[in-house]
């Protein structure tokens, strides 16, 4: 009998024993199946905020700022559908603005620009597709101290809504850079700003809208370029000691429009 009790006693303790082990086991997988899910769900998260072609692809070397090499990467770059970041003088606006192809321009990568920048996005386009598409100046009387020369805004009229999302003013980017779009295919006013450059670039006038017009020439791409300044979280402009980490963050080519300028001389020559 007492063999009989004891051994009882002996299944009831293996039997809580097993018990309290398979509750602790559930326990621990939820916390696993529970972490796992997380994972999957900041990885998905990420991918949408950083696009895959922002910036110079992972496993590629990322080139020291500024110098005639960061133009020769802010080339390819562009040559790839990416963004760069191009920063004038100190004395002038001393800003940095991203840049792309508007040829290239995707929901992505303007949502990208409308999240760390004003908002306020431009599009450098020449000034013989601005006559063909019959954009007027905004204003008769430029006042701006830069003598930076908008045009009316506008937006593409077709398989776009009111013109103000990221997917819109893409497909306002890629049909001005289109070289078939015609002057019936805009609304004005609109969300996009275009933007006339000097005839002789950089070194005519060393603003970013010539900037955007030269990286694109010197790309072998639609003379077409997509600007914007970048903006820290508070609403400031972002200068250089902000500029910096965040182009390394995002993997973003640094340049500069003394940079660009030194290697469009040294072309010429």
């Amino acid at each position: 009998r007492t063999n009989r009790t004891l051994a009882q006693q002996s299944r009831h303790l293996l039997a809580a024993a097993w018990l309290t082990s398979a509750q602790s086991l559930l326990k621990h997988m939820k916390l696993f199946l529970l972490l796992v899910k997380l994972f999957f769900a900041s990885a998905a998260t990420l991918a949408r905020s950083i696009p895959w072609n922002v910036g110079v692809a992972a496993g590629t070397p990322l080139c020291t700022p500024f110098g005639r090499e960061s133009v020769v990467a802010a080339i390819d770059a562009l040559k790839q559908g990416r963004l760069i970041c191009v920063v004038d003088d100190e004395d002038r606006e001393n800003e940095g603005d991203l840049i792309m192809a508007g040829e290239f321009a995707s929901p992505e990568t303007i949502g990208f620009m409308v999240r760390y920048t004003s908002g306020v996005i431009c599009v450098s386009v020449p000034d013989e597709r601005l006559r063909a598409l019959d954009f007027p100046p905004m204003c008769a009387n430029n006042e701006d101290p830069k003598g930076t020369a908008f045009t009316v805004s506008v937006d593409y009229k077709h398989g776009t809504s009111t013109g103000i999302s990221a997917a819109d003013r893409a497909a306002t980017f890629r049909a001005l850079a289109d070289p078939t779009s015609t002057a019936d295919d805009f609304c004005r006013p609109g969300h996009v700003f275009p933007l006339r450059p000097r005839a002789g670039g950089v070194i005519e006038r060393n603003g970013h809208t010539e900037a955007a017009h030269d990286f694109m020439q010197l790309a072998g791409l639609k003379r077409v370029g997509v600007l914007s300044e970048i903006c820290n979280e508070d609403g400031s402009m972002a200068r250089l000691p902000e500029l910096l980490p965040f182009c390394e963050e995002h993997r973003l080519v640094l340049t500069s429009i003394a940079d660009l300028e030194a290697y469009i001389k040294e072309q010429q020559t």
